[in-house]
Parts: C-alpha cells; structure tokens; sequence
C-alpha cells in the first residue's frame, strides 16, 4: 500500500463515490484509480466500498476504519513536510485561517496587522464559511485552523482550543422604542421583528434557547451569516438586531443605538480548531497567541497531544 492510494480512496469519498469525479480532481485517470483501489482492497483483504455492477454504491464499515486511518496518515505526512520546511524557512510560508465574516471583520484585524509586520514574509490567507466548513475544511487540510464559536463539536479528529468569551447586543435604528427599554427584557425584544445570524452562526443557538427558556417565541423576519448584513437591514428598520456585541462600532454605527443583551444570553466562546497529531509551523504558534495571549505553545502542544483534554486553557 502506499499514500497515492490513500488518496484515491478519500477522494472517491469526497467526490460522492465517482471514480470519473475522483481521477477528474487529482488530475489522473480513471483506469487508474480503479486499477489502485482493485489492488490496494486485495492487499488488505476487505471491500472497501459496496457495488452495484460497476457503480460504487456505499462505503463499507471495514472500509470507513480505512478512511480514517488514511487521514491519519496523509495528514502525518504532511507534516513531516512540514518539519523539514520549518526548519528551512523559519519566517515564511503560508498560513490559512478559516472563520466567520464576524471574528474576520472585527476580531482578527489587529492580529492580522501584527502578524504581517512580523512575519512579513507569510502569506496569509482568510477563508470565510460557517462552522462546519471550516471545520471540514481544516481536516481535510485546506487551511491551518479555525475560529468559530458554534465550532463542529462532533468531530473527534479536530481539537478545539477556547479562546475568548462573547455576548450580545439589540441594536436598532435611533428613536426605536426598543432603545428605551430599562431593563431590557426578552418580553420586550420578541414584541419586534428581529434580524439576526443565520442558525449555523454565532452562538444563535443560545439565543433561541433563551427565549425558549422564557416561553417565547422570537419573530425572527431575516436571517443573515454577517453582521454588517444584519446592521443594513436594522438601518432600514426592517427589524431590531441581535448581533455580538463587538460587530457594534457607535462612531461607525452612528444612525444606530444598542442595548447590552448580556444579561438575557448565556455567553458564547470563541475556539481555534485544530486536527489532532497536527504539526504547525512556528508562525503559526505565534498567531494563536496573538489571538489568545493563554494559549502558549506549550498549552497547544498539550492539548494536540492529548495531555489537555477537556480543559478550557485560560477561561
């Protein structure tokens, strides 16, 4: 066996069991995929996938142990890759950060600066989804980390790091009569039309939980995966908002008024994902700190080994 067929076999599972699809991706061609997964399921003895004449039809269990173990071992040779250009190229390569409009927007600019500064030979490189893709996508190795509150919590490969604690703010178009609210109530709030994050972002789960808790049902008239989305519609008194408090900028946000929301929400967390086993480059410590000052390299090795489990480091 060897790590070519590794992958022929996790892209068949990526591309929805198409060979054609699987050669297509890795720039191959499809006699040869089928030849290397014929050869690779007869040295092993088991079936890794279920046929239908030709077709692949499903992933056998014996076969989905096979795909686990095979991340596992292209991700270790990727990062023997790794060790190799560490040493070489201290101060450059690439680093990948996958996370939300929100943390990309307002939490990660001054880290973003700092890092260039001092490692001005990284590129650097910001991809935008919900949660689960970036989780996704940092185990299928498209970027280094993640960060994300409402982080994939069902995926045992991904280590995840708590970094920072957040809550919520109620915004609304000045004059609003929601703004003179005092206290403000979630009675109160679910007597308006509400804009707010889209179900897979921000914590919106602790939200929904809240009014819950109270027998309330939200009138939820737009959702919305950014906050400067969401600060749109409100301008246009479409509705009040539920944002995280740190998308609300008074000098910027100068035709809106906002309520502190902390009181009626539990808090969310923000996490930086990583695989398990992971080799990162030095840089790429010095980032998470710059986000997480607690999150020392010592604390992330720890907990990439497995020795932190459970642990929230520094909250």
């Amino acid at each position: 066996m060897n790590l070519q067929q590794m992958r022929y076999v996790l892209e068949i599972s990526k591309q929805k069991l198409s060979i054609s699809d699987a050669a297509e991706a890795l720039f191959t061609s499809q006699p040869g995929v089928s030849k290397q997964l014929r050869l690779l399921e007869e040295e092993l003895g088991i079936e890794i996938f279920v046929r239908h004449g030709k077709r692949l039809t499903a992933i056998t269990e014996p076969g989905r142990q096979v795909m686990a173990i095979a991340e596992r071992m292209l991700r270790e040779a990727d990062n023997l890759r790794q060790v190799g250009q560490d040493f070489q190229n201290e101060d450059s390569g690439r680093l990948v950060i996958a996370t939300t409009h929100t943390q990309a927007r307002y939490a990660l600019p001054k880290v973003v600066g700092e890092f260039m500064r001092r490692y001005p030979k990284v590129q650097l490189h910001i991809h935008q989804g919900n949660p689960r893709q970036m989780c996704e996508q940092v185990l299928a190795g498209e970027a280094d980390l993640a960060i994300a509150t409402e982080a994939a919590a069902d995926l045992p490969e991904l280590i995840l790091l708590p970094c920072k604690q957040w809550n919520r703010s109620v915004i609304a178009r000045k004059g609003h009569p929601i703004l003179r609210e005092a206290p403000l109530t979630l009675e109160a709030i679910s007597r308006f039309p509400i804009i707010t994050y889209d179900s897979a972002f921000a914590g919106r789960s602790l939200t929904n939980k809240a009014f819950l808790a109270r027998g309330l049902k939200p009138n939820v008239v737009l959702t919305a995966i950014d906050s400067d989305v969401i600060k749109t519609y409100v301008n246009m008194d479409l509705g009040i908002g539920i944002i995280a408090s740190m998308a609300f900028d008074p000098l910027v946000d100068r035709e809106l008024g906002a309520l502190d929301a902390s009181h009626l929400f539990e808090s969310s967390t923000t996490r930086i994902g990583l695989p398990k086993n992971t080799w990162l480059r030095g840089y790429a410590y010095a980032f998470i700190e710059m986000f997480a000052p607690q999150l020392t390299r010592h604390v992330v090795d720890a907990a990439l080994a497995g020795t932190k489990r459970d642990s929230d480091p520094g909250l």
